[in-house]
């Protein structure tokens, strides 16, 4: 079985929502803004890019990553990795050719699907709406989270707010950097 990765840049109350600077956000861009960039504490963003055999995602960020990524040196190794979106809506036209294969799945049984196959890793970046599907199915393996000094209130969150059992989750790898960011892997207890 392959395991199913949530990745997030995350501020202390669970924002995900604009943290690289999208337009119509009110914090948008939170993760640049007075936080200083120490590389050290985005060390884990690279080692994903190594060890990950694929990508899932949602419509929305994939419309928003097939736009720059394909080009950009620091996602290269994603470049050709198989790519995975979850879309009801999304149409093989509208996939882009310079960013590998990209199949797209119609619901959550084929995501539990492509888990039972074989193969490494499976991440997923952005997608709040899909992550929180994921994590109410039962999919989501681990989470890599970098955890910003920051209240956004407002905007999406990584968490659903679904009343469901206690999920546990065993604290895996953490770090804390001198800029107030934090680095924490959780493994979903089963």
């Amino acid at each position: 079985m392959r395991t199913l990765i949530s990745t997030a840049f995350v501020s202390l109350d669970g924002v995900v929502e604009g943290p690289g600077g999208e337009p119509g956000y009110r914090n948008s861009g939170w993760t640049f803004k007075d936080i200083e960039f120490l590389p050290e504490a985005y060390e884990i963003k690279g080692r994903e890019q190594k060890e990950v055999t694929a990508m899932l995602l949602g419509r929305a960020s994939y419309e928003a990553f097939s736009a720059v990524w394909p080009d950009m040196e620091d996602f290269a190794d994603y470049k050709e990795m198989p790519k995975y979106v979850v879309s009801t809506t999304l149409a093989e036209d509208d996939l882009v050719a310079n960013w590998g294969e990209t199949t797209i799945l119609r619901s959550l049984d084929e995501v539990a699907a492509l888990k039972e196959t074989e193969g490494g890793p499976i991440i997923v970046h952005g997608s709040a709406s899909l992550n929180q599907a994921l994590s109410d199915a039962g999919l989501i393996d681990r989470y890599h989270l970098l955890v910003f000094p920051l209240l956004l209130g407002a905007g999406k969150r990584l968490f659903s707010t679904t009343d469901k059992d206690a999920q546990k989750l065993k604290l895996v790898e953490h770090e804390v950097y001198a800029n107030g960011l934090q680095k924490n892997v959780f493994d979903v207890v089963r």
